[in-house]
């Protein structure tokens, strides 16, 4: 089975959020099961120099975007066994970040067919060409509009990845004509149309041959008007083809026993290297060192979507609690300035670093006691996955992954690996906090056990891509 997995980010190459670790974990498995799969990414100017160093010239060609004759080089590298295309153009790609420029819908537009003419040139035809997000979703149309007058792409299958529904590339309909050099065939209700627009990531769902997301619980989310951001009557015309198949993390880079950026090593059986994290964390930080006291913290864009608003109301009241609490994300100004003040008027007990740092995320999963992600919705979710691999446990709103992923602790079997919330609340957020201070202080047997049952489930990717197989082949025999 040839695979060719397409998106506009892939760790360690270059991420900003989730899609970009999918991308870098989720081929590396598939090719461990057996199949052929590659990636195809932007070859953005940002890339490392060890990894610009590795590079190899494949082919040269010109795309055609709309009018303009662009340059189009595609570059390749070998990583775990895994073959990465890499397609360059400075003008779009010579950028300081991946995304947020005016002429975004242009760049993805000059990615998007660049794949669709590098597929013969590169002599690799996919059986599956796999597709992310609204960046890489006009393919499928793209397959069946511009380009289904070449032989060799009439067999090629497409599958659709949703990581988030927010983002859904719609722009006015003139850019089929300026951007991709087509009419308006595919412009009608199942298809591009969207009000007098288009939607990219509309265009994919009803062309694509089958359409995944991050978590079974957000594929139900996205088709009720409350999560489905004006495509849930879309999602719910196509759920006939629609899974959610939950993320995983990668094992071999979150792995509490041989994690080179974490002080101490530890496993469930062996935990006194996590109190040695946290009591180094505090340090770093600069918080009072006690191992004692309960340490909760977030790794995250510092958003409304994140739940951040409900922690800001209530600050005030956790700092009535004997915790301390550490925040490391950017994102929203009026958040950044808020936890910076709460970091001047308690600094024995709060701590915001504005920054993204990655090597301190990982020693925040390893040292903290608890991790709080109340996101108001999310489609998956890594984070929490990564806690729990840590053996720090998650206290989450019940949405999405977090649902699927996170057992809230019952204390008539002692069963669970965390704490969660429905009521979308910042009471009832506190609420849960204190039903998990309440454990940390009062229990410390059952919070072990909880450790323990945290760190003991399996989130790698082992059994998620075994899904994806089962999609793909299925797929390829309907």
């Amino acid at each position: 089975m040839k695979v060719l997995f397409a998106a506009a980010e892939c760790a360690p190459f270059f991420k900003t959020g989730g899609l970009g670790d999918v991308a870098g974990a989720l081929p590396k498995e598939l090719k461990k099961q057996g199949v052929d799969v590659r990636v195809v990414l932007p070859l953005y100017s940002t890339m490392p120099q060890k990894y610009k160093d590795q590079l190899e010239d494949v082919v040269q060609f010109e795309v055609k975007v709309g009018w303009r004759s662009q340059y189009c080089g595609i570059k390749k590298l070998e990583k775990d066994n895994v073959v990465y295309y890499f397609v360059d153009n400075l003008y779009y790609f010579d950028r300081p970040s991946i995304y947020g420029f005016e002429d975004d819908g242009e760049r993805f537009a000059f990615f998007s067919q660049a794949i669709c003419e590098m597929l013969e040139k590169i002599a690799f035809i996919p059986d599956i060409l796999h597709v992310n997000d609204w960046h890489t979703s006009i393919i499928p149309v793209l397959l069946k509009d511009k380009y289904q007058w070449i032989d060799s792409y009439q067999s090629i299958k497409t599958i659709l990845t949703i990581h988030n529904l927010q983002f859904q590339g719609v722009y006015d309909q003139f850019v089929l004509s300026d951007l991709y050099g087509i009419g308006y065939n595919a412009v009608h209700d199942h298809g591009l149309k969207y009000y007098d627009q288009i939607n990219c990531l509309k265009g994919g769902i009803f062309y694509a041959d089958q359409v995944t997301t991050v978590s079974p619980t957000y594929a139900q989310e996205i088709q009720t008007p409350q999560f489905g951001e004006n495509l849930d009557g879309v999602l719910r015309y196509n759920n006939y083809k629609l899974s959610g198949i939950l993320n995983g993390i990668d094992y071999d880079v979150f792995d509490p026993e041989t994690d080179d950026l974490i002080p101490a090593h530890f496993s469930a059986k062996k935990l006194a290297g996590k109190a040695l994290n946290k009591i180094a964390l505090q340090e770093r930080v600069g918080l009072p060192v006690n191992k004692e006291i309960a340490l909760m913290s977030m790794v995250s864009r510092l958003t409304t979507q994140k739940g951040c608003d409900l922690l800001r109301e209530q600050v005030e009241e956790l700092m009535h609690r004997n915790i301390q609490i550490l925040i490391l994300g950017t994102g929203e100004k009026e958040y950044e300035d808020s936890f910076k003040y709460f970091t001047w008027k308690y600094p024995k007990n709060f701590k915001v670093i504005v920054d993204f740092d990655v090597a301190l995320a990982q020693h925040i999963y390893a040292g903290s006691d608890l991790f709080i992600m109340p996101s108001a919705f999310e489609p998956c979710g890594l984070s929490q996955l990564n806690s729990l691999r840590y053996g720090t446990l998650p206290i989450v709103h019940e949405t999405g992954g977090l649902k699927d992923t996170v057992e809230p602790f019952n204390p008539l079997t002692g069963e669970g690996t965390g704490f969660s919330f429905y009521d979308f609340r910042s009471s009832v957020m506190v609420e849960t906090i204190d039903r998990a201070l309440t454990v940390y202080y009062d229990e410390p047997k059952v919070w072990m056990s909880l450790v323990e049952q945290a760190m003991a489930k399996d989130f790698s990717w082992e059994k998620s891509t075994k899904e994806y197989i089962r999609v793909y082949t299925a797929v390829l025999k309907a």
